[in-house]
């Protein structure tokens, strides 16, 4: 069974930072893209970054130049730095991994909350 577990969420002031991780298990993590996504309460989950196997990023304009994504595929993890973290990035933020139209998993989530 596929597993996604993400942590490192929490609470954070405006201006602060946080590193997300995501820790896959029973797939073979390098043939994979990668990719965080975030839903704010009332909100759809919305696209953050991704990552392919080949380490091309891409991002949402609202955090380009403030998060950053990475993976190890000798560790199965893939990260998101964020930096400069504002109110409006509160959020619960999962991570998916997905090979062609039809594989995807998605991990449990956790929550990020920026609150002075």
């Amino acid at each position: 069974q596929v597993q996604l577990v993400e942590s490192g969420g929490g609470l954070v002031q405006p201006g602060g930072s946080l590193r997300l991780s995501c820790t896959a298990s029973t797939i073979i993590f390098s043939f994979y893209t990668m990719g965080w996504y975030r839903q704010a309460p009332g909100k759809q989950r919305e696209l953050v970054a991704t990552i392919t196997r080949n380490d091309i990023t891409n991002y949402a304009e609202s955090v380009k130049g403030r998060f950053t994504i990475s993976r190890d595929n000798a560790k199965n993890t893939m990260y998101l730095q964020m930096n400069s973290l504002k109110p409006e990035d509160t959020a619960v933020y999962s991570c998916n991994a997905q090979m062609g139209l039809w594989t995807s998993y998605w991990g449990q989530g956790t929550q990020v909350t920026v609150s002075s």
